[in-house]
């Protein structure tokens, strides 16, 4: 739209163009890029109205709400909707549950002679995983590199390592690494070598989903073991594809052949 603005001078008349406030003609816009005119400053124009999304509350708006957010004033959001409010009651007592859990978070290296305290009797309140193991052994590797991962995500779980001849003398390096599972008192499973693991290209992922077939010692607070499962699954592929992504597509050279015979 142009708007016409006309004056009176000297008994002459003249007519003045001008376009709607900030903006341009395109004689303007030469002058600027000339450098002969300083550019105008835009209009203010109000920002368009959107209206913001109603969120629906469901389990998933539930899992994002802390301890207090789901016990203070919810009770009448949930008037109409029993199976969720029941929801939110059992996800406050998973909360609840879960704080009141030992936290560990890290590999704790023990003695031998601390073997009895910190896994046979600790594994009376807490799943304990044990590894033995001989420094420098390249067999041992893929399993100190991945167990730190494992105790920092599912701290939980007590993991623990010990030299094998100060826990068990004489122990044969052939039969290391040895990874030892403790729940209740009792030592429910050795898995010895990397044969358990389908050989020495280990990634904690792995490590994870094969603990957890002789029971929850990977499972973090709140989730169930279908949820790990598939959060570990997810996971592994995920490193994979960087993995495959860092060698340009191709196969990672050091998958071709193994650093040693199992």
């Amino acid at each position: 739209y142009i708007y016409i603005y006309i004056y009176r001078q000297m008994a002459d008349y003249h007519t003045y163009y001008k376009g709607p406030e900030g903006e341009t003609t395109q004689w303007e816009d030469i002058q600027i890029r000339l450098g002969n005119l300083a550019p105008k400053e835009k209009a203010w124009k109000p920002e368009k109205y959107a209206p913001e999304e109603e969120l629906s509350k469901n389990k998933e708006w539930i899992d994002a709400k802390t301890q207090d957010e789901l016990e203070e004033g919810l009770d009448e959001e949930f008037q109409d909707d029993r199976a969720l409010n029941e929801y939110r009651l059992q996800r406050i007592q998973q909360i609840k549950a879960a704080a009141a859990k030992p936290k560990f978070g890290t590999v704790e290296l023990i003695r031998g002679s601390e073997f009895v305290q910190k896994v046979t009797q600790a594994s009376e309140k807490y799943l304990v995983a044990c590894l033995l193991y001989r420094e420098g052994h390249i067999p041992c590797r893929p399993l100190l590199q991945c167990l730190p991962e494992l105790a920092s995500k599912y701290p939980s779980t007590k993991f623990v390592q010990c030299f094998a001849q100060d826990a068990i003398p004489n122990y044969p390096d052939a039969g290391l690494p040895l990874l030892l599972l403790y729940k209740d008192g009792q030592c429910v499973k050795n898995l010895q070598g990397l044969k358990p693991y389908g050989g020495d290209k280990l990634t904690p992922e792995h490590l994870a989903l094969v603990l957890n077939t002789f029971g929850p010692y990977c499972i973090r607070d709140g989730e169930d073991e279908d949820q790990a499962t598939n959060d570990q699954i997810r996971s592994l592929a995920t490193r994979l594809a960087d993995k495959r992504a860092e060698y340009g597509g191709t196969k990672d050279p050091e998958d071709e052949s193994s650093d040693f015979d199992d």
